[in-house]
């Protein structure tokens, strides 16, 4: 690989995006009045996310291999996005459960109790920074390798023969 500025520029806006889904979130009202429509709208973050990942290749594509790029060079970039935003996740977490919504634990705790779902203990081990911190050490590796598989095939260019 040539350099990862590319990489480090939209892991950087994949955060940021994240961040921004939490703040749209809860202005909307999915982490207290309407928390138990979260599980259901909380899914459609995969369409900017898999944005975010498709202009990064793209970009890749472009400005750094010519307009030609491997499935493996697409990988590649895509997996080193994937390992950024891993390691940032846990900063990603605090930021989001103690300055975008504090609040969102309790309420997702309460919510589950009453209804049924599970336990007091189960739910306040389930929604709580550590958890979700776990969480998202492996859901963003496995989730990124997947877009990134996916998104690779389809900003492969190869060079034109003559």
């Amino acid at each position: 690989m040539k350099n990862v500025t590319t990489e480090i520029k939209w892991a950087l806006i994949f955060i940021a995006m994240t961040l921004g889904w939490m703040i749209l979130e809860r202005l909307v009202g999915l982490h207290d009045e309407n928390i138990d429509k979260h599980m259901i709208y909380t899914n459609f973050m995969a369409i900017p996310a898999i944005g975010v990942y498709v202009l990064a290749l793209l970009e890749k594509r472009r400005k750094v291999y010519g307009g030609v790029m491997t499935y493996k060079q697409g990988f590649l970039s895509g997996l080193i996005i994937t390992a950024i935003v891993t390691v940032f996740s846990p900063i990603t977490q605090i930021i989001t459960s103690l300055v975008i919504t504090p609040e969102f634990f309790s309420n997702a705790i309460a919510y589950a109790v009453e209804q049924g779902k599970s336990t007091q203990e189960q739910a306040e081990r389930y929604f709580s920074l550590t958890s979700y911190i776990v969480q998202g050490l492996i859901g963003a590796p496995v989730m990124g390798i997947v877009t990134t598989a996916i998104v690779a095939i389809f900003t492969v260019k190869k060079s034109k023969q003559v």
